[in-house]
């Protein structure tokens, strides 16, 4: 959910701009429930592909929209994805600021799981070269996995355990538990067209199911170094899952009544992540995860809690 108020009119200001235009808010109910290109949102709409591409560059300057340029048959494509599915409009000022809250932040690596259960196709690969024996299961456990810049398998889940920190001594109220990372489905070598039913657990709670629609390749992902095969797979898309106190929202689109409360925050002086694929998942796709060397973005997997300071 997107809030808007008086205390950030430009926001405002700009977000009702991209809400303006009788194109533009067609665009969106296209989106409702699967992302698009270019071309096939001109076609659905049968309006020129000039006039659609300048509609959905006003959305994703708004931040109305996430747009994303994947490979397929044809050449590269713009693909676009809606983030939001409410917005929040309050004119009036004085509402509770970021500054009233307190953060924490920290970014796992990803070679520090604390448990994992995988299958072929798998590897573990750092931005120097090979780490884990392509399909060896048992090679996950090598002291050198800490170095690790992408992870792939085809099956089962990998697990993260995350600190808590200076939250550990600390009375305080989570309004917002965070995660986000750069991750995709895994195909052998990548299939753009390769579904994958992703599942993510927070301290053993079921949050939700996202189904990656491919494993991406075709051009090289910004980050990988040189010695990396051009027939493999490149990059990711940037995920974000929100745990809040209304429930769970992936992007800022709401997926599943899983709030707060449900995760047990204060059961344990660290929050468990698992990510993974369910036994009867109909999409068993895979997963590639993306460390700060690989892909197209810049960082490993962040979690940040939001909590109330007062």
């Amino acid at each position: 959910m997107l809030h808007l108020s008086l205390d950030d009119p430009k926001k405002l200001s700009e977000v009702c701009r991209g809400l303006s235009s009788g194109i533009r808010l067609d665009i969106l109910k296209l989106l409702e429930k699967q992302s698009m290109n270019v071309v096939e949102i001109a076609e659905q709409l049968k309006i020129a592909v000039s006039t659609t591409a300048f509609n959905i560059n006003i959305l994703n300057e708004v931040g109305l929209i996430t747009t994303q340029f994947q490979s397929g048959n044809r050449g590269t494509k713009k693909t676009c994805s809606k983030n939001y599915d409410d917005i929040h409009i309050t004119l009036s000022q004085n509402l509770k600021s970021d500054k009233d809250y307190g953060s924490y932040k920290v970014e796992m690596p990803l070679g520090y799981f604390s448990d994992c259960l995988v299958y072929p196709t798998c590897g573990i690969v750092s931005d120097e070269g090979i780490i884990a024996i392509e399909d060896e299961p048992g090679d996950f456990f090598v002291p050198e996995r800490v170095k690790a810049e992408l992870i792939w398998f085809r099956k089962g889940y990998i697990e993260y355990k995350f600190s808590k920190g200076e939250l550990n001594n600390k009375t305080v109220l989570i309004d917002n538990i965070q995660f986000s990372m750069e991750i995709c489905s895994e195909a052998p070598n990548y299939n753009n067209e390769w579904p994958s039913d992703i599942t993510l657990w927070v301290n053993d709670v079921e949050i939700t199911t996202w189904t990656s629609p491919g494993d991406f390749g075709g051009s090289r992902g910004k980050l990988n170094p040189g010695w990396w095969w051009d027939y493999a797979t490149q990059y990711g898309i940037l995920k974000t899952w929100d745990i809040t106190s209304m429930g769970t929202f992936e992007d800022g689109r709401h997926v599943s009544n899983v709030k707060i409360a449900d995760i047990h925050f204060e059961k344990n002086n660290f929050i468990k992540l698992k990510i993974g694929m369910k036994e009867d998942a109909i999409n068993m796709g895979g997963i590639n995860l993306f460390g700060k060397k690989f892909g197209n973005y810049e960082q490993a997997i962040i979690m940040k809690i939001k909590y109330n300071s007062n």
